[in-house]
């Protein structure tokens, strides 16, 4: 079922739910949305879980307002709706973009409602190199791609979907994972890539306290493996996952790998907890 949820004064997000049981909760990345996951989400409700996915605010359904693109801003939306919806003993499942956020959600609330985090080819800790840290695209690099949004915004998303996978992918899926891309507001995409481009996630890994685990794609040209071993660096006794075929689309690259992996994971951490404590 699909609704909406206030998450600032006249702003709406829209929230899409599928099965029933241990809340899951995905963020998704740039510049798509939740419909992303669909393949995780015809999977994870059979083996009793409850699939909760966001569309953050300017992507998908979601209303598109002109301000309120940063990191804060979009770990604050997510805030409001694990609260709205009394979550307990989550699982925070973040991609790329959506992986960053879900850092700065662990940070900036000391993961409250949440007990595991997932982080799928995050875009972290830091998209752009920067001193101190020579990985990812140059910031030169994220500008063109903002200046390309201005101009020409479905041939700026076309060519950045062309970098997205790693393994043979038919046409139809290229189309469809490129149809989410024109779907998001102009102003949504651009100011979300600049917040990629200058948001710096290196201090908030420490305060993760949750177990983490880091699925990463060797192949991945967009966040590049780099990233991964920074984060597993950073966040204490979290264990890294790496798909030797797979790009930044991991979670389809290696698809029954990834899937096979992603339960794995959430049933660890779900029977060590029980049942107990899981509410809507």
């Amino acid at each position: 079922m699909g609704y909406y949820v206030e998450v600032e004064a006249g702003i709406r997000a829209f929230v899409e739910e599928v099965g029933t049981g241990r809340p899951v909760v995905f963020l998704h990345g740039w510049p798509q949305n939740h419909q992303l996951f669909e393949y995780q989400f015809n999977e994870l409700p059979k083996h009793g879980f409850r699939c909760i996915g966001i569309d953050f605010r300017g992507f998908g359904k979601s209303d598109r307002p002109w301000h309120g693109y940063s990191y804060d801003r979009l770990a604050d939306d997510v805030r409001v709706i694990v609260e709205a919806l009394q979550l307990k003993n989550a699982a925070l499942i973040g991609f790329s973009m959506g992986g960053a956020v879900a850092i700065r959600y662990m940070a900036r609330y000391g993961g409250d409602r949440i007990n595991q985090l997932l982080l799928l080819a995050a875009a972290a800790p830091s998209f752009t190199q920067r001193e101190g840290f020579p990985y990812g695209m140059k910031k030169e690099e994220v500008n063109a791609i903002i200046d390309a949004a201005y101009k020409d915004r479905p041939n700026m998303a076309n060519d950045f979907g062309r970098m997205f996978f790693a393994s043979q992918i038919s046409d139809s899926f290229r189309s469809w994972v490129n149809d989410q891309a024109f779907e998001a507001s102009s102003q949504g995409t651009i100011k979300c890539a600049e917040s990629l481009r200058d948001e710096d996630l290196r201090p908030d890994l420490a305060k993760i306290q949750v177990p983490t685990t880091i699925f990463h794609g060797a192949l991945d040209r967009i966040c590049p493996y780099a990233l991964a071993m920074a984060m597993h660096e950073g966040i204490a006794n979290s264990k890294l996952i790496r798909f030797e075929r797979s790009g930044h689309g991991v979670f389809y690259d290696e698809l029954a790998k990834f899937n096979q992996e992603l339960l794995t994971s959430l049933n660890q951490v779900r029977y060590r907890i029980g049942n107990a404590g899981f509410v809507r």
